[in-house]
Parts: C-alpha cells; structure tokens; sequence
C-alpha cells in the first residue's frame, strides 16, 4: 500500500512540474496573450465563413459565430458616417493637428485574392520597416487592401472605392488610415497593381515590380480619427482609424475592373453611440 501510494505521488508531481512547464512556456511565446496578431485574425476568418450577401450577410455576423458576438454587440463598431453638420458638436477641431508620420518603402508587389478583398502584403522581411507613427507609437504596415463602394461615408454618400493601410504596434494594437478613392482621373500606382489581379482566390509575386504604399495617400493629408474596429470578422475593436478627408482618383475603368472581382464587399455604417471624432 506504501509502495502504491508512493507511486502515485511520484506520478502526480510529474503531471504538476509538466503542467506548469507548459504554462511558462505559453507565456514565453505569447506574454501579451489579450493581443491579437495581424495573421491570427486573418486565419480566423476562415474558421466560420462570412460574406457581403446571402445568409452570412453583415447583418449576421454577429449571429453565426460565438467569435464574432462584437459585430453584433460591439459599441464602437466600424465604419461610421462622418456628419458635416454637426462637426461643431461631434468634431473637435484642434488647434494643434497631430501629423502622421509615414514611413513606407518600396517592396516587391505581392498581391492577393483572398476571397474578401484584393490585398496587397507588406509584412514580410523586405518591406524596410515601413511604418506610420503617431503621438510617438509606431505602427508596423501589415498589408492595404480595398472596398467597394467606400465603408465610411461623409455626409451618407460613399465614395466609389476605400482603401485600408492596416498597421500594428508592438502591443499587438491595430491602427488604420481610411483613403476615399472618387472617379476621376486614372491612377497609374493603382494600375500597376490591377495589371496583376488574382481573379479568383491565390496569391501572385513579382519580385521585379516595386510598389510603395506612399503613393496611395492623398497630398493633403487632414484627417479624422475616431476608436473603432475592424470592419470584417471578428470585428475586434480597440482600433485606432484615421481616415484621410481628402480622396484620391481613380478611373471608372479601374473601379469597374474591381467591381468584375467584388462587386460590393463593404460593412454598412454602424451607429457612432456616444464616440467622439476628432478633425485633424
């Protein structure tokens, strides 16, 4: 009986140490479990699947997956309308503008049909540190991709197309910069990339074609910033968006080339509740 119970005893500590050997190795990896990285919640969007339309519509995200609850109860939900009229009571306009800084280089094009959007990657090794930094945080770029029509709106009119500069610091906190494209004159950064879209879901590389997401931001470069989320599943918030007020152009050949791929793949405006957007 002294021999078994000592057997066990042996065995129950082994459990214990092995246990809490896996523990510490979790918190090695991972130290900031609460932050979400850029590639976790891309993969979970593949875990329930979404869509613009049919049953799985953005008025049911919400419904269809214990992950996405935010899309349904979130208070500070993404994209919102921006309301001219009422800037002096919702906008506050200050005196000091806080600039963002970009620092983005040139990276070999990889672009990509993942079945939600055409998105260009710029997170991998030879992306030169690009970044954007803001109030002394900087933010890695990750990727950009597309809209249509835009998500956020001024005034309840959309723009015909939106692009998304997605970002993330060390902590694991997304920040977004918003660019309104309007029909207009042909852009010939943006063509650079169309001469190569996936038109069904994969991915194309082409080492010798360099792209710089500096091109894509508008001249002007006011903004309005406001907390939000992200605008696909799982709607996670604590998102930084700063959505530049001037647009960029591009054609209607260009934006009609897009609309043959996705012919809408835009969240609707969710309510601003008691959020306040700043102009900057």
């Amino acid at each position: 009986m002294i021999k078994f119970i000592k057997n066990n005893f042996l065995l129950g500590s082994l459990i214990l140490v092995y246990c809490l050997f896996v523990l510490l190795l979790q918190v090695i990896i991972n130290p900031n479990p609460r932050a979400e990285t850029h590639e976790a919640i891309a993969e979970n969007h593949y875990l329930v699947h979404w869509s613009y339309g049919g049953s799985r519509n953005p008025s049911r995200w919400g419904k269809i997956s214990a992950e996405y609850v935010l899309c349904k109860t979130g208070q500070y939900q993404s994209p919102i309308n921006f309301d001219s009229d009422n800037f002096e009571r919702k906008i506050n306009s200050e005196s000091t503008p806080k600039p963002l800084k970009f620092n983005y280089q040139r990276i070999p094009l990889t672009v990509k049909n993942n079945g939600h959007t055409i998105q260009v990657d710029y997170s991998g090794g030879s992306s030169g540190g690009s970044s954007m930094e803001i109030d002394g945080e900087t933010y890695r770029l990750l990727e950009f991709h597309f809209h249509t029509p835009s998500e956020h709106t001024v005034d309840e009119m959309a723009y015909g197309m939106e692009l998304h500069l997605v970002h993330q610091n060390q902590a694991g906190n997304f920040a977004v910069v918003g660019v309104f494209i309007e029909e207009g004159s042909e852009n010939y950064f943006l063509q650079q990339i169309w001469d190569h879209l996936p038109e069904s879901e994969g991915e194309k590389t082409l080492e010798k074609l360099m792209v710089n997401a500096y091109n894509f931001l508008p001249e002007n470069r006011e903004y309005y910033s406001y907390d939000g989320s992200l605008t696909t599943p799982p709607c996670s918030e604590a998102v930084k968006w700063y959505v530049m007020t001037t647009p960029i152009e591009a054609s209607a050949e260009q934006i009609e080339q897009f609309m043959e791929i996705y012919p809408m793949n835009a969240r609707p405006v969710q309510p601003l509740h008691r959020r306040k957007i700043h102009h900057h």
